[in-house]
């Protein structure tokens, strides 16, 4: 469960219009908006499903009209001091949010039905949130405010979740009023005071920071290490807190920290199992919201005392998420916790380990520190969903085409014949039925004509799927072939026009050998991406060398489509569609380094003699297959910078590939009707498929997240004629099988 005080996005005032109260659903997530008087009295509530029924029970709609004519008075609501236990009771019938009022009826509080954890203004740390990163700075700004906000940049830069500093009242936390020239103190005793009489900030300095975090977007976050720092910090209206280590068996300090109603994370380091234990019943007793890190107060913690796997024992401990708070040093320690279950990770940032004070040597770098945030988040997406069956990704699914086993005809097999185990053979590559459906194939009537060594597939267990001859769509459509099986694709079929999709092999062919006559239909090429000793197509590359190869590779093509030119006469300018390039193998580039990359590409082209056809730059996905391996791209994946690319480059067009921008809309979380809509003045041919995720391309047509029905106003007002292919992956097997349905799926709509 999370109760937590940040409830701004989940409220709204009883005179605040329909629509904004609408927006403020779709921004939450939570499907639900409680409303409010101007006292912050609790009135009602308003669901997504209250909108929903509102919207379609009244003809002429007013979204201006105050939301509190649409609310639900019979909310259900909780006293503030409710217990968790009380609370849990109310998660009943879809409910999975419980609001919390004082005695005068004012909202205060939502709890929130999860398993665990809480919410850091506007950060989630729960089980299924990322990993909460914080960036310790503690005193490692010795003393110098300038060095405090320096470190607060480097650690927004690296991608911290949350930026840590200290507070103390020297006064009353120290028995001698922190005295640091008391000479009757012991050594380390007066080493301490003696960096923090030199490093300390005051309160207001540290406010002043605060305020710094809040202008940058990131959560500060303090320890308090006595009742009147917390006091002081009360005052600022911190967020949350951080306990520190030596103050896990205070309880007095505890305590204050949990009456405050905020989240707060408490590290373990210098406290035995026992004071663990009585520490946790002790904040269980005060319904307290935070989360215990595991920790070894040593600075540099030696590896050997880090002991991890005590990660879980904190956890059966404490029954609520648990993290980890490290002095070792480097990132591999962090890294490895975030594997083992911990939602929080805390380690010290610093400018220099050899500056003066204990903890620059347990401390990272900026760079070390990026690093291990990158990294983090790589293993966080490693991780995956727990307890959810096994699938096969997009990239396996590619070397699984390649490198596994089907099975195939080792004999012609006549229509209408018993398919009998002599006539199956098991053979790469995986194009077919897997082995292990061989038994199911077995026995079946063969409802078409085996060529030997052809494969058998799905329809040949379950029934096969018919070819229509004509389709009832309003626009130029086609399907994408290869020269070896363009004439039995196209055969007794109403397209428009084909799409040759050439292999780099494809390149050295005879193409008189596969044409001996002219077609009627018009035709276009998908230049290959991949050429031989594994060339990517790349015309932005920043290697000269590896530049001019693929200008001399996309020339190739270019003078192949001029060639089968000559067999569609039909066609006046054929379209040619390319991958660009701007891929990079370790993650996504600088926006600076993207602008020098698409000023290369654009002078690639012109390089190019490219008369009499038309370049056609693809739309792509965030994270392309590079058959089998999975890269990152950083051109045309963005609508605006694609906008912008062709206004300064006339005559360059776009190849809108639907499945690529919905990924790509996916995992920006722009709306993928608006970026269909901002680059359709440019767009010339279509790429007509779904897809899942970020990077689920090419899936069968309407298993996606594409809304096909949203999508085809956009087509068929913006596109208006616009030709397409459906890009079904492996669509063209068993005689089009994949295509032919794509298309009677799209009949519906284009």
């Amino acid at each position: 469960m999370i109760v937590t005080k940040d409830i701004q996005k989940y409220i709204a005032f009883s005179d605040d219009s329909a629509i904004d109260a609408l927006k403020k659903i779709s921004d939450n997530k939570s499907r639900i908006l409680f409303i409010v008087s101007e006292q912050a009295i609790l009135l009602g509530s308003v669901s997504d499903g209250d909108i929903r029924r509102w919207l379609t029970q009244n003809e002429v709609v007013n979204l201006n009209v105050p939301i509190k004519s649409l609310m639900n008075t019979q909310v259900n609501f909780l006293p503030l001091d409710t217990s968790k236990e009380e609370i849990a009771k109310l998660f009943i019938n879809g409910v999975d949010c419980i609001p919390l009022v004082d005695c005068l009826g004012r909202l205060v509080k939502l709890a929130f039905q999860k398993k665990d954890g809480f919410i850091v203004q506007n950060k989630e740390v729960s089980q299924t949130s990322p990993c909460f990163i914080i960036a310790e700075i503690g005193n490692n700004h010795q003393g110098d405010i300038r060095l405090a906000k320096k470190l607060v940049d480097y650690a927004v830069e690296a991608g911290a979740d949350c930026v840590k500093f200290q507070m103390r009242h020297m006064e009353s936390l120290y028995r001698n009023r922190g005295n640091f020239t008391d000479d009757t103190s012991d050594l380390a005793t007066q080493y301490t005071l003696d960096l923090l009489a030199k490093y300390q900030l005051n309160c207001d300095e540290l406010k002043n920071i605060f305020d710094y975090c809040h202008k940058n977007n990131v959560i500060p976050l303090c320890t308090p290490w006595d009742i009147k720092s917390l006091a002081e910090l009360e005052q600022y209206n911190m967020s949350a807190y951080k306990v520190a280590s030596a103050d896990l068996t205070n309880f007095a300090l505890l305590e204050a920290v949990a009456k405050t109603g905020k989240p707060f994370f408490c590290s373990t380091g210098m406290a035995n199992e026992d004071e663990i234990k009585e520490a946790v019943s002790f904040l269980e007793n005060l319904s307290a919201n935070y989360i215990l890190l595991h920790c070894n107060s040593t600075y540099p913690t030696p590896f050997k005392d880090v002991n991890l796997n005590y990660l879980a024992r904190l956890r059966q401990i404490s029954n609520k998420l648990v993290g980890y708070s490290g002095h070792e040093r480097g990132i591999a320690v962090p890294i490895a916790a975030v594997a083992m279950g911990a939602k929080v990770i805390e380690k010290h940032i610093t400018l220099d380990v050899n500056l003066e004070g204990a903890d620059h040597k347990a401390s990272l770098l900026p760079n070390e520190f990026r690093e291990m945030v990158r990294q983090i988040r790589n293993v966080e997406q490693s991780l995956g969903p727990e307890f959810t069956p096994r699938v096969i990704s997009q990239g396996e699914k590619l070397n699984r085409e390649n490198l596994a086993k089907s099975l195939v005809a080792n004999m012609e097999i006549q229509l209408g014949s018993i398919i009998e185990r002599n006539m199956v053979d098991i053979k790469s590559p995986g194009q077919g039925i897997q082995p292990n459906r061989i038994n199911e194939l077995i026995g079946k009537r063969c409802n078409r004509k085996i060529p030997k060594g052809g494969f058998f597939f799905e329809s040949d267990i379950n029934g096969a799927t018919q070819q229509k001859q004509s389709y009832d769509i309003a626009r130029p459509k086609g399907i994408p072939v290869r020269y070896h099986d363009f004439q039995e694709l196209v055969s007794n079929t109403t397209l428009d026009f084909v799409e040759f999709h050439l292999s780099y092999k494809d390149l050295n062919l005879d193409i008189e050998k596969y044409f001996d006559h002219t077609e009627e239909i018009n035709f276009a090429v998908h230049a290959p991406e991949l050429f031989e000793s594994d060339h990517i197509l790349d015309l932005g590359s920043l290697n000269d060398s590896y530049r001019k190869r693929s200008i001399s590779e996309l020339s190739k093509v270019i003078e192949i489509t001029r060639a089968l030119n000559r067999y569609f006469p039909n066609c006046f300018k054929p379209t040619i569609i390319i991958n660009a390039g701007g891929w990079s193998q370790n993650g996504f580039i600088e926006p600076e380094l993207k602008a020098i990359k698409y000023d290369l590409v654009a002078d690639s082209i012109n390089q190019i003699d490219h008369n009499g056809v038309q370049i056609a730059i693809q739309t792509m996905p965030p994270f392309p297959w590079h058959f089998g391996g999975q890269s990152h791209h950083n051109l045309f994946v963005d609508p605006d910078e694609i906008t912008n690319f062709c206004a300064l480059h006339k005559n360059i067009k776009v190849c809108f590939d639907t499945s690529h921008s919905m990924m790509a809309c996916n995992f920006y979380g722009w709306n993928f009707l608006e970026f269909a809509q901002k680059i359709s003045p440019n767009v010339i041919h279509l790429h007509i498929a779904d897809a899942i995720g970020v990077d689920g391309e090419g899936i069968e047509l309407g298993e996606g997240d594409i809304n096909f029905n949203e999508l085809s106003k956009v087509l068929n007002q913006y596109l208006y004629k616009v030709p397409f292919v459906p890009e079904v992956w492996q669509g063209h097997k068993n005689s089009g099988e994949g295509f032919w349905k794509a298309l009677s799926y799209l009949e519906t709509y284009l």
